[in-house]
C-alpha cells in the first residue's frame, strides 16, 4: 500500500511535465497517458524508463526565469534586472518568502524526490531488465547527487533526501555540509557501477558514466580536493573519440561533440527554454547582461564577446542578452540545454594542476580553451606565470567561458571565497551572510528541525 502511494506520487509529479515533450528523445517510444497507473507504472522498461523521463522533462521546463543560470546570475555580478520580482536576488535582499528562492529550494528537492521514487520503483518491480534496472538505478543516483549538489551549495546545510517516506523527510534535519558532501560522493560512486559510457538514447540527454565522472570531477573541485577534480576530469578529458570541444557556434547545438549531458527541450518551446528567455526581441522586461561585464570581462579579440553575445537596439539604448542559445522560437529543434560540457572539465583540470604547482600543465588545459576563442596562449605570451596569477586567469577565463550557466559565476565567488571582495564593490546591501540564500520560511515554519540561515 505504501509503495502504491509512493508511486502515485511520483507518477503526479512527472506525468505533466513527461507527456508534455516527445519522449521519443527520452525513450525512442511513445507511452499513453492512460499508461502512468500506480500498478504498472514500473511494469515493464518503457514504462520504468519514462517514469525517469520525466524527471529531466520536468528539470527542462524549468531553464527560463527562476533557473539557477537567471537568479544566480542576478545574485552575481551578470545580470541586471527590469522586474520587481528579481529585484531580492539583484540586490542580494532575498526574504524567507521569496518565490524564485522558494521554487529553487522545491525544485531540486522534488527531483532529489522523483529519483528516490523511481529507485523505490524499479526495485519493487519484477518486470525490468536487468541491464535496464541498472541503468535507471544509475540515472537516479547521479540525479540525487546532482540535486543535493546545488542544495547544498545555494543554502548550506540542508536535510537530506534519501527516502519517499514522508515520516523521515517532515522531521529531517540539517545535515553538515560535508555529510552532504559525503553523499554525493557515495551516490555517485555508486551510479558509476551501474552506467557505462554508452548513451541510454541517440541523444545525450540521458547521463552516463561520463557525466557522472564529470559531476564528480566538479564535486571534488568545490571541495579542494585537487588530486581527485583533477583525476576525475582526465578520465572525461581521455574520452576524446567522443568528446572534443566544439566552435563556439557549435557548443550548444543538440548532440554537439562538446556536450557530456543535455536536456531536451518541452515541445511548447520549439528549442531551448534559454534561448526562449534570454533572446531579446523587444526591450527587456526581465534581465540583461550587465554593462561592465560585457565591457570589461572580455580581453580584446576574445570571439566569445561576439559569438555568445547579443544585443538589442530600442531607442539609442543597447540591450546585451547571452546569446549561446541561437533560436528564440522555432518548430524544428536544432538545440539542447547544456548541463555538463567538456570545456567545464579542462577549466577544472586547469584549476586542480595549478594548485598542486603543475603549473606547465595547467597552462596547456587553460590554453584549450583560450585558442578556441582566438585568444593568445599564455605558454607563448607568460611562459613564466607565478602560481597566483594563473589560478586568477582561470578564474576570469571561467568567468567568460562559463557565463548565464547553472550559476557558474555565482558559485565561483562563493567557493573561492571573493564574493564579498567583489560584490561589495556593486551591491550596496552586501553582508556576508548573503552567500547562502534562505531557507524558504514554509520549511522553517513546517518543520522546527530545520533552522534559518544566519542574516534571515
Amino acid at each position: 500500500m505504501f509503495m502504491k502511494i509512493k508511486i502515485f506520487y511520483i507518477i503526479s509529479l512527472l506525468s505533466a511535465s513527461f507527456l508534455q515533450i516527445s519522449c521519443k528523445k527520452y525513450l525512442e517510444i511513445d507511452v499513453p497517458r492512460e499508461n502512468l497507473t500506480t500498478e504498472n507504472a514500473f511494469a515493464n522498461d518503457d514504462l520504468a524508463s519514462a517514469a525517469m523521463a520525466g524527471i529531466y522533462s520536468k528539470m527542462s521546463v524549468g531553464m527560463g526565469g527562476t533557473s539557477v543560470h537567471v537568479l544566480c546570475g542576478l545574485s552575481a555580478d551578470e545580470f541586471k534586472h527590469y522586474s520587481l520580482n528579481l529585484a531580492e536576488f539583484y540586490e542580494n535582499q532575498l526574504s524567507p518568502i521569496n518565490a524564485g528562492n522558494n521554487s529553487i529550494f522545491i525544485n531540486y528537492y522534488a527531483y532529489a524526490y522523483a529519483a528516490n521514487a523511481v529507485m523505490d520503483g524499479i526495485g519493487a518491480s519484477t518486470g525490468l531488465t536487468p541491464s535496464v534496472q541498472s541503468q535507471l538505478k544509475g540515472e537516479a543516483l547521479f540525479i540525487r547527487a546532482f540535486s543535493h549538489f546545488y542544495l547544498v551549495n545555494l543554502f548550506g546545510p540542508i536535510p537530506l533526501q534519501l527516502t519517499t517516506d514522508y515520516r523521515i523527510n517532515r522531521k529531517g534535519y540539517r545535515s553538515t555540509v560535508e555529510k552532504v558532501y559525503e553523499q554525493i560522493i557515495l551516490d555517485l560512486e555508486t551510479a558509476s557501477n551501474f552506467l557505462t559510457d554508452e548513451y541510454y538514447t541517440k541523444d545525450k540527454v540521458r547521463p552516463n558514466l561520463a557525466a557522472v565522472q564529470a559531476l564528480l570531477a566538479r564535486v571534488y573541485l568545490f571541495k579542494k580536493d585537487w588530486k581527485n577534480a583533477e583525476k576525475y576530469s582526465s578520465m572525461v578529458i581521455s574520452k576524446s573519440t567522443v568528446y572534443k570541444l566544439s566552435t563556439l557556434n557549435a557548443v550548444f547545438l543538440k548532440n554537439s561533440a562538446e556536450a557530456i549531458w543535455q536536456l531536451f527541450p518541452p515541445v511548447s518551446y520549439g528549442n531551448t527554454v534559454e534561448g526562449s528567455f534570454f533572446i531579446l526581441a523587444a526591450t527587456p522586461t526581465n534581465v540583461s547582461l550587465q554593462d561592465n561585464f560585457v565591457s570589461n570581462a572580455f580581453e580584446a579579440n576574445d570571439k566569445r564577446r561576439t559569438s555568445w553575445i547579443g544585443s538589442y537596439t530600442n531607442k539609442n539604448l543597447t540591450y546585451y542578452f547571452p546569446n549561446k542559445y541561437k533560436i528564440r522560437l522555432s518548430p524544428e529543434v536544432s538545440e539542447y540545454s547544456m548541463v555538463l560540457r567538456l570545456s567545464e572539465q579542462y577549466l577544472i583540470r586547469a584549476e586542480a594542476r595549478a594548485q598542486q604547482s603543475d603549473l606547465s600543465n595547467a597552462i596547456d588545459d587553460l590554453d584549450m580553451i583560450r585558442d578556441r576563442a582566438g585568444l593568445p596562449l599564455i605558454k607563448a605570451t607568460s611562459p613564466g606565470i607565478s602560481q597566483q596569477d594563473l589560478l586568477t586567469a582561470i578564474q576570469k577565463e571561467r568567468r567568460v567561458e562559463l557565463f548565464s550557466e547553472w550559476g557558474h559565476r555565482w558559485l565561483d565567488l562563493k567557493r573561492t571565497g571573493t564574493a564579498g571582495d567583489i560584490l561589495q564593490q556593486i551591491k550596496p546591501h552586501w553582508q556576508n551572510t548573503d552567500v547562502l540564500y534562505p531557507i524558504p520560511y514554509n520549511e522553517t515554519s513546517r518543520n522546527p528541525n530545520v533552522t534559518q540561515n544566519e542574516g534571515y
